[in-house]
């Protein structure tokens, strides 16, 4: 029986067959994905990777590694248009509300 930790599915079950000719199993974790935007979900740039698949660096603005940075232009400015009364909050998409909500409590 394999360990409890290789028995979920966060790792690969490579088969291999040894010198001897035994059918064997190896564990290998998986190769985590790049981070996207949150919006458009293109992969996100300046955020570099070490393979474990943690994150070493991430910008330090505004959304940074979660929105790409024309997303967060695009989402500067709906804020600042609802601020002023140009816009109301019901014109614009749902997917962009929660980071314009965010962005105005701030």
């Amino acid at each position: 029986m394999s360990k409890p930790m290789h028995r979920s599915r966060s790792f690969r079950r490579l088969d291999r067959v040894t010198p001897k000719g035994r059918h064997v199993l190896h564990f290998k974790r998986k190769a985590n994905s790049l981070p996207h935007c949150a919006i458009c979900k293109n992969e996100l740039n300046g955020i570099s990777m070490n393979p474990r698949g943690k994150s070493t660096s991430t910008n330090s603005r505004k959304f940074g590694g979660v929105l790409c940075s024309s997303c967060t232009g695009k989402v500067i400015k709906l804020a600042s248009r609802i601020e002023h009364g140009e816009m109301k909050l019901n014109d614009i998409s749902i997917v962009d509300r929660a980071f314009v909500l965010q962005m105005i409590s701030h």
